[in-house]
């Protein structure tokens, strides 16, 4: 999606430029070979549907994916998909299952919710079972390497006292660590930065689930961070452009990925790390051990559109923390429903004027240098809206200039095609258009009758169902409020 031409009063694109948790600053950013950025994205653990905290860094994903193309390069983006590790094991047990049997509906759910957010596909989504090869070979390099050992517990470890470099990113001092003590589960906490298990040898319930393979040190399964290292590099080489996710994963998963990475090539594995912040749900973190989840699918059933969960995500900057409430998806709700009515506006005018083209550029240049300026989605947002109230203004005037609505179309097209927040206001079912209809004509019948109590009613019961009225002298019209 390149941008549209700039006019010729424009000025010069600016610099593209992220923060860098590897080095703790704005960096400038460009594509290493070429116009094609190698992009890493950390997927979800498909043992539960994933949470709005989890849709937060995917919708910070997809806003990157999207700038970068707006800055005219190609994309290459891999999300994996953690399909075996100790909480499928575990769940696969309770449920009797084989960890297939667990991860498949709950992948399907995934692309479900990703589809509803708008959140553009990858081009490729790699499932950690489809690369045991893979991983097995990187394992076997690092026993090569010098920095990998075998266990008596069966499993292999990585000795992070042979990577000096270990803890860069997370600025972990290794002083505190004690040698020689390993994690062999993947769910650890920050407190246990030991060895970390890359094979881990099978067990009864390994075996049962269907989570084990022939490897050269025995029967075994991958370890969490493995997986993600394996899969890069066999799709994106063995220098990424970008690596992302949620701050959660600094440590130890993105740590333990540079490390045996960079182990077993001898090349950086990542240019740039970015991490989005947390979600919370009234001041906590949402995480499903503690219960404040909200799902997708809540909000579907809630009427929550994709538009308004997008700006309100948007509405804050990708490295802040965001709270999620009520009032605030309500507010977006609110916002976006502004910009569907003026995209409509847009696209049933006959013309526009001067003005409106010359605000159509300054909206593009002042959209494109908040994204370019490490995802400023929020002065991003602002620059929009500034414009939907200048073009408004110059729409009332009825200009007769095609060129110049042409361009305020070509420019707000370009800008939603980032941010992707015009409500979606299609209605595709022959039974609620009925029963629209026939609640319209049951309003204007108490109107006439002057039973404006029970017209008042039937508003309300059109707007439970996500119905918005407006009374006209052409007569009632209607929209799906969504």
């Amino acid at each position: 999606m390149p941008p549209p031409p700039q006019s010729d009063s424009s000025a010069a694109t600016p610099p593209f430029r992220l923060y860098n948790t590897l080095t703790r600053s704005v960096e400038p950013f460009e594509p290493a070979e070429g116009d094609t950025v190698r992009f890493y994205s950390c997927g979800p653990t498909v043992y539960n549907p994933a949470h709005l905290g989890n849709f937060r860094t995917f919708l910070f994903a997809d806003l990157l994916r999207r700038t970068l193309r707006l800055r005219g390069w190609k994309v290459r983006q891999v999300m994996n998909l953690t399909d075996v590790d100790d909480k499928i094991i575990r769940r696969a047990h309770e449920q009797g299952k084989t960890i297939r049997e667990v991860t498949e509906p709950v992948t399907a759910i995934f692309h479900e919710d990703r589809e509803y957010l708008r959140i553009e596909r990858a081009e490729v989504y790699p499932k950690a079972t489809d690369y045991i090869p893979q991983m097995i070979a990187l394992v076997a390099r690092l026993i090569e390497q010098g920095v990998a050992y075998q266990a008596d517990d069966k499993s292999v470890y990585f000795a992070i006292d042979r990577f000096p470099p270990y803890g860069k990113l997370s600025r972990l001092d290794t002083r505190e660590v004690r040698a020689g003590a390993r994690v062999a589960q993947d769910d650890y906490s920050k407190e246990n930065a030991q060895d970390f298990a890359l094979w881990k040898a099978a067990k009864p319930e390994d075996e049962a689930a269907g989570a084990a393979w022939d490897s050269p040190w025995g029967r075994g399964r991958p370890g969490w961070h493995l997986e993600c290292s394996a899969m890069a590099i066999d799709l994106l080489g063995e220098t990424l452009d970008i690596h992302c996710g949620g701050v959660d994963l600094i440590f130890p998963h993105h740590e333990d990925e540079i490390a045996q990475s960079e182990a077993a090539t001898g090349h950086t594995f990542s240019r740039f790390w970015c991490h989005g912040a947390f979600l919370l749900n009234e001041g906590a973190k949402m995480a499903k051990r503690v219960g404040n989840v909200t799902t997708v699918q809540g909000l579907r059933e809630g009427q929550v559109s994709a538009a308004a969960v997008r700006h309100f995500v948007f509405n804050t900057h990708y490295r802040k923390e965001l709270n999620l409430s009520e009032e605030a998806l309500e507010a977006s709700t609110h916002a976006v429903r502004r910009v569907g009515d003026f995209a409509e506006r847009l696209a049933g005018a006959t013309g526009g004027t001067q003005e409106l083209a010359r605000a159509a550029d300054v909206a593009l240049a002042e959209v494109e240098a908040a994204l370019f300026d490490d995802l400023n989605a929020p002065n991003a947002l602002a620059g929009l809206f500034t414009f939907i109230t200048r073009a408004n203004a110059e729409l009332d005037r009825h200009g007769s200039d095609k060129s110049a609505l042409e361009r305020a179309r070509e420019v707000f097209a370009h800008i939603n095609g980032v941010l992707d927040i015009v409500p979606d206001r299609r209605i595709d079912d022959p039974e609620l258009v009925a029963w629209v209809d026939e609640r319209i004509a049951a309003r204007r019948a108490a109107r006439d009758r002057r039973d404006f109590g029970e017209a008042d009613r039937i508003r309300a019961e059109l707007a439970g169902r996500g119905i918005v009225i407006e009374d006209t002298p052409a007569g009632t019209k209607w929209k799906p409020d969504r």
